[in-house]
């Protein structure tokens, strides 16, 4: 076994040992349970040591290039086969420095942030169960074991959503996103069948090689199905009402769902297989008008969110609408691109909005006396206390003075989304709007993408919006707690070093990133030769089959300036109307303003109601009036009539066996004369002359 292959191995290996181990740890004595920060810190090593496994593998590909790591055969039919193998290539490798980069320092901000949890070697271990399954997705070198990672990652989010599982919303939430996930789930595998019914194989080499033989029809079919996929998973309308119920679950939960793990798994598969999609321009215009819709409509709701992680909820949705945009326009490094942005920022805001919540639970409680115990559905001693959300940004403000570095570090974060420059976000999303209004140059389709970059120029403004609102109402102003809990301000306190940790290093990524994807165009039109600055592009262009941009570089510097006066306006508007804190009457100007319009974003949209009504309602009404009279009276009747007859029968032969020796000769002679009747009779019988 040669060295690259045993780093893969730990590579793979070692956070579901982590997760065995810690999940082993249930068994042992209460008393060694009580221990936490030792299983923190177990989980973060089966983290840590993977990224820097992660390393070592990438600094092998940049030295000879892309290799297969293969374990044996995983699956057999006759002739056909499918190993259990492994692409470490640059794909998977910016994939994987991801999920265990980010992995690494959520790990470490939970060990403070779940110090005083009960049963915290079981988030740990459903942690490390969730960087496991997302390293097989991600790093596989076929479609089946993807799956199997791709499900894998479905059972780690649910088990995570649903770890406080006393109070029923939170389980309710964890089974939501289970069901609507596998809603997705069931499109990929028939898109995994009609490709084997197709190709004859699943390996990635193999599909990208037989994709030229497919019909038309086949390939538009297997991309609609693999984009119904990855709507499921990656949170895009109409599937993506699970998200923003996933923050029932502690806060580190919501970061690694929504920074760089689970979400981020249908981009990757449309990147990986982008050469097959740019197959189906109907696919791709679909999946751009999804991503363009989604990106919108999240961002409506956004502004009228009050709960600190549901505004960061709908904000991932309206990323995650960018990056499907920038699939659908054709610019597969530029979605992977805000991926790594993306994961920075909203991983910072996160597990800074963690932060508040933890000190604004810590006000509350030390005001009331109560303790407040997740586990235990969030539950209070104290009535008053019940009322009084630590989520709530009503009850917030005035906590800059407090929270000195969780206010930069949120700021920072804020600033990034927003798109200012040089922050990362800017970057990626300049490069997503470029390529969009460069598709609507193209032949196909021109006018509706033109109309596609203009809403998301409208949604980059509105996400720089309602990013500065979240953050002037959470930070500046006055406590508005104090109005509720007369001295509770005082016990406003930093979060421990654990958690403010992870806190800079995000911040810093979140400045720094984004120079990775310096656009080419920019030396290019000064030096007038081709430029090569473009880090990411370098690293992974044989692996995304990106239109070519064919824009003059004029337009392309307008388009820039474009994107930089939009984030400056929704900042310095959010800024104007929310600066002092004074949400109330902003909030109620913009009621009155946009009237109906804002009333159904802050009902978001009704769109729970309507799978209620339109599903929910239908498939209750025929469970109870179809399939359960079938169950009681078919299956039910058929097993009851079985039933019925076995115990008649036994207690006629239990009779029979009375054990009387008269009844035993009474059949003994019924029997010989039986047996002679049928040797005097039986030619008669026969009909034989």
């Amino acid at each position: 076994m040669s060295l690259t292959t045993i780093i893969a191995l730990v590579l793979l290996g070692l956070p579901a040992l982590g997760a065995l181990a810690l999940g082993l740890a249930g068994l042992s004595k209460e008393s060694w349970r009580q221990h936490r920060t030792p299983f923190g810190v177990l989980a973060t090593a089966a983290v840590y040591i993977p990224f820097l496994a992660t390393l070592y593998l990438g600094w092998t590909v940049l030295q000879s290039g892309a290799f297969t790591v293969h374990f044996g055969t995983f699956l057999e039919a006759g002739e056909w086969s499918v190993d259990l193998a492994y692409l470490i290539d640059p794909l998977s490798i910016t994939m994987a420095l991801l999920i265990t980069g980010i992995g690494t320092l959520i790990h470490i901000y939970s060990i403070g942030y779940m110090k005083h949890e009960v049963g915290a070697w079981r988030f740990f271990a459903y942690l490390n169960l969730f960087i496991f399954a997302m390293l097989q997705l991600v790093m596989s070198d076929n479609l089946l074991v993807l799956f199997i990672g791709w499900e894998g990652v479905g059972l780690a989010s649910y088990l995570l959503i649903g770890f406080w599982f006393k109070k029923p919303t939170n389980t309710d939430a964890a089974n939501k996103a289970f069901i609507f996930n596998r809603i997705g789930d069931f499109a990929f595998l028939v898109a995994m069948f009609l490709l084997l019914k197709d190709i004859g194989m699943l390996q990635f080499e193999g599909i990208l090689e037989g994709v030229d033989g497919m019909s038309q029809d086949t390939l538009f079919w297997v991309g609609l199905l693999m984009l119904i996929g990855a709507t499921g998973k990656s949170a895009q309308f109409p599937l993506f009402v699970w998200l923003p119920d996933a923050m029932a679950g502690p806060t580190p939960v919501s970061a690694l769902i929504h920074a760089a793990t689970m979400v981020t798994s249908g981009l990757y598969l449309v990147t990986r297989l982008s050469p097959m999609f740019v197959l189906s321009p109907e696919v791709m215009m679909i999946m751009a008008v999804v991503g363009a819709f989604t990106a919108f409509i999240a961002a409506t709701i956004a502004i009228t969110e009050y709960d600190i992680k549901k505004v960061l909820a709908y904000s991932t949705v309206s990323q995650l609408g960018f990056m499907f945009l920038a699939l659908g326009s054709g610019a597969f490094v530029a979605a992977i691109f805000h991926v790594v942005t993306h994961a920075f920022f909203k991983a910072l805001l996160f597990l800074g909005s963690g932060s508040v919540i933890h000190t604004m639970e810590h006000a509350i409680d030390a005001k009331h006396g109560t303790k407040r115990s997740g586990l235990q559905g969030s539950s209070h001693e104290d009535e008053a206390s019940q009322q009084l959300d630590p989520q709530d940004i009503r009850l917030m403000g005035g906590l800059r003075h407090a929270m000195p570095t969780t206010f930069r570090t949120f700021w920072i974060g804020t600033l990034a989304i927003a798109g200012i420059p040089p922050l990362a976000g800017f970057f990626s999303k300049d490069e997503i709007l470029m390529h969009t209004f460069n598709a609507g140059m193209g032949e196909f389709a021109g006018p509706l993408y033109i109309v596609l970059w203009v809403l998301g120029m409208v949604t980059a403004f509105m996400t720089a919006f309602y990013m500065v609102r979240l953050t002037a109402t959470t930070f500046h102003g006055e406590s508005r707690l104090e109005s509720k809990l007369p001295g509770a301000s005082a016990a406003f306190h930093e979060s421990p070093r654990t958690m403010t940790f992870p806190l800079w290093k995000l911040a810093i990524g979140s400045i720094i990133i984004g120079w990775i994807g310096l656009p080419n165009f920019v030396v290019e039109s000064i030096t007038g030769q081709e430029a090569h600055i473009h880090l990411l592009k370098e690293w992974i262009y044989a692996q995304a089959a990106d239109i070519k941009v064919t824009l003059l570089y004029l337009t392309e510097w307008l388009l820039m300036g474009g994107s930089i006066v939009v984030a400056f306006a929704g900042v310095f508007t959010g800024w104007r109307l929310y600066g002092k804190g004074q949400w109330e009457a902003t909030d109620q100007r913009l009621q009155e303003r946009f009237g109906e319009f804002y009333n159904t974003c802050r009902e978001r949209y009704l769109l729970d109601e309507f799978y209620q009504r339109v599903v929910g309602q239908p498939v209750q009404w025929a469970c109870k009036n179809i399939l359960e009279p079938i169950d009681r009276f078919g299956v039910g009747g058929v097993v009851a009539f079985f039933g019925v007859t076995t115990r008649v029968s036994g207690g006629v032969l239990r009779m029979l066996q009375a054990g009387l020796i008269t009844n035993y000769a009474v059949f003994i002679l019924l029997g010989v004369l039986f047996v002679l009747a049928m040797m005097i009779l039986g030619p008669t019988i026969g009909g034989a002359p």
